[in-house]
């Protein structure tokens, strides 16, 4: 079964390292908005089943820092708002302003499982002070370690012409 190519194909030259961190500090702008709205809406579910005055009681008692259900639960929205852009389009609404795309190196879609490796290592990259964005610099490719171990690529494409 064949992969479905992205739009528009050819040969890219891959994105280094200024425009990738411009990308991701716009997806960051719009990832905390999105973040924002989940937590609030957690919230809202939580005062429906406890009530407004338990609600306030558990969290002026800092009962509630640290919330495992809701640490979960935002980072699988975040995890969703990528997947769903990368093995889509292969751009995020920041790599859209960027000109920046994430693909196979046939041009093909990402997996959802390309999507998760990119997602954890991205993570344990900035985990490790960001070197493994910084590793991009290095490699003759000018691959960051995601992009590495999820076997994709980022390059630039063209502006599309309206």
């Amino acid at each position: 079964m064949s992969k479905p190519l992205l739009s528009p194909q050819g040969e890219f030259p891959a994105v280094g390292l200024g425009r990738r961190l411009a990308a991701m500090f716009y997806d960051f702008l719009l990832c905390t908005a999105l973040l924002i709205v989940t937590a609030f809406i957690y919230k809202l579910i939580w005062i429906a089943f406890v009530g407004e005055a338990k609600m306030r009681t558990l969290t002026e008692s800092g009962a509630l820092d640290g919330d495992p259900l809701l640490s979960t639960i935002l980072l699988f929205v975040l995890f969703g708002f990528f997947a769903k852009f990368w093995t889509h389009s292969g751009q995020t609404l920041g790599m859209q302003v960027w000109g920046v795309r994430v693909q196979n190196a046939d041009g093909s879609r990402i997996s959802l499982w390309q999507a998760l490796l990119r997602f954890v290592v991205s993570i344990a990259s900035w985990l490790c002070v960001g070197l493994g964005f910084i590793w991009s610099l290095v490699d003759k490719r000018k691959r960051s370690w995601h992009d590495i171990y999820s076997d994709t690529q980022l390059v630039r494409i063209p502006k599309q012409k309206k």
